[in-house]
């Protein structure tokens, strides 16, 4: 009988890949990560999702059982406070799992190390993760990679975000580095091969696609590659800050992860792949090619889970649209019931109005008002919303009862837009996000969320504050 695959830090953009290859071979597959309501929503034959922590993994014993290859593709670029702290002790913890409960093979997605010394976190706790699966006394075979070239790839969507989204592009002088970037397609196949490629001993190996470009040559191959033309002009910004500030004003990719990625750039990483393309040969896809293919991929992304597969977004997506949208919202912890708090979120466009700033969010249909477009007012009379309901100018494309509810943007902005309320029962407690999601088309739509980010930050908070305030009183009455 085949033994099952874990698959740790499955919900990375890497980690959903590969899961879903995986479930086409047949494989019968755990895929475990803190949040994975998107992987879930997807059902994929084989599949069991598994939520953990892995700075606290006390079930990572029983899902480690049975286990032939555990996939490591855990990275906490995306978190806050000191990473190279935060990966050493999940790796860990993953290092005495693997004690007491081994496996036939660990396989590790690392990154390309610079050949001189870095003051990049980001390196060294990729470096450092790997020496500490190694002493876990498992085979591990960690294969490093530099920049992949596919949708949810930091790299690439910095790039992809600064050629549509500015008039001028002056990248930080980082952009005189080399690299060797990789498709996607060609690291997954590496990955998926990797378990057939048995080794008794600790193996390294280098990940490359077929050509040495910097990234100004990147962003020329881009730019040649999507049409959209736009002047570059490297400056000189040495300083990290102003480089990780600059970034976070005008991409979408998380601040955190474009710190980290900023520290890596700044150094030659380029792979000697001879002997992984000795043992795995396969053509190995142009950068062209593999920004061609991702680009045309992120087409699909609004015909996805976290937008409801509304016909209605997918036929607003436009190709400036990228895998990261920008993001606004506020989390509160209320011990008020799932039920209550269902209930009152669905009283959204009512008597209620929209919980906080009423007078903010009429001024702002007022605006839409002045320019001549005009907005649909009221809701259904029903308590709870379903699919394809309007409220006001929003269409409702996700309504999961006591989970979450979607409402997609429907006054005149340049971009596309999403407002969600999401509960998450833990027990005790519950929490209730709320927050807007934008992609911004081209300079126009990143001024618009700009300019509209700090009274988002105001709005949310209170919007959260008073449906819990709302859902406890109302839990306590019953």
């Amino acid at each position: 009988m085949p033994h099952p695959i874990l698959v740790l830090g499955a919900s990375g953009y890497i980690g959903q890949h590969l899961i879903k290859a995986l479930s086409d071979q047949g494989h019968e597959v755990r895929a475990a990560a803190r949040q994975l309501s998107r992987l879930q929503k997807q059902q994929l034959p084989g599949v069991t999702c598994h939520e953990i922590d892995l700075s606290w993994p006390n079930d990572l014993p029983s899902l480690l059982k049975d286990v032939e290859t555990l996939y490591y593709l855990v990275h906490s670029m995306g978190d806050s406070g000191d990473l190279v702290a935060q990966e050493r002790q999940i790796a860990l913890n993953v290092r005495d799992a693997l004690r007491e409960t081994p496996v036939s093979q660990v396989i590790y997605l690392s990154s390309l190390q610079a050949k001189e010394a870095s003051e990049s976190h980001h390196l060294k706790a990729r470096q450092l993760t790997g020496d500490l699966l190694r002493d876990a006394g498992v085979p591990v075979t960690e294969l490093r990679a530099g920049i992949i070239v596919g949708a949810g790839s930091a790299a690439f969507e910095v790039m992809r975000d600064m050629v549509y989204n500015l008039p001028v592009l002056t990248p930080p002088r980082w952009v005189r580095s080399r690299t060797t970037p990789i498709a996607l397609e060609n690291l997954l196949h590496y990955l998926l091969e990797l378990r057939h490629h048995f080794s008794p001993e600790h193996r390294v190996f280098e990940a490359a696609g077929p050509e040495v470009l910097s990234y100004q040559q990147q962003f020329e191959h881009f730019m040649a590659v999507s049409g959209v033309h736009r002047p570059l002009i490297a400056i000189p910004l040495p300083t990290r800050l102003i480089s990780v500030w600059f970034l976070q004003a005008i991409t979408s990719v998380p601040p955190t992860i474009a710190q980290s990625l900023i520290q890596g750039l700044k150094h030659d990483l380029l792979a000697d792949d001879a002997a992984l393309r000795e043992r795995i040969p396969q053509p190995l896809i142009p950068f062209d090619e593999a920004v061609r293919r991702t680009l045309k991929d992120e087409e699909k992304l609004a015909n996805s889970s976290d937008w409801g597969y509304s016909p209605q977004a997918f036929a607003r997506w436009r190709p400036q649209y990228g895998y990261f949208p920008k993001q606004a919202g506020f989390t509160v912890k209320t011990e008020a019931s799932l039920s209550a708090l269902w209930d009152v979120i669905n009283q959204i466009g009512g008597k209620e109005g929209y919980f906080f700033g009423n007078a903010l969010w009429q001024t702002r249909a007022l605006l839409d008002r002045l320019i001549g477009h005009r907005l649909a007012k009221g809701r259904p009379a029903h308590a709870h919303l379903q699919v394809d309901d309007r409220v006001d100018s929003w269409r409702v494309i996700i309504a999961d009862p006591q989970e979450q509810l979607a409402l997609l943007f429907g006054m005149k902005a340049p971009g596309l837009g999403r407002l969600s309320f999401t509960l998450t029962d833990k027990g005790q407690y519950r929490l209730l996000d709320v927050r807007a999601w934008w992609h911004p088309h081209g300079m126009p739509g990143l001024i618009y969320w700009l300019l509209m980010f700090p009274p988002h930050l105001f709005i949310f908070r209170g919007m959260a504050r008073r449906i819990a305030r709302l859902a406890e009183q109302s839990t306590e009455k019953n």
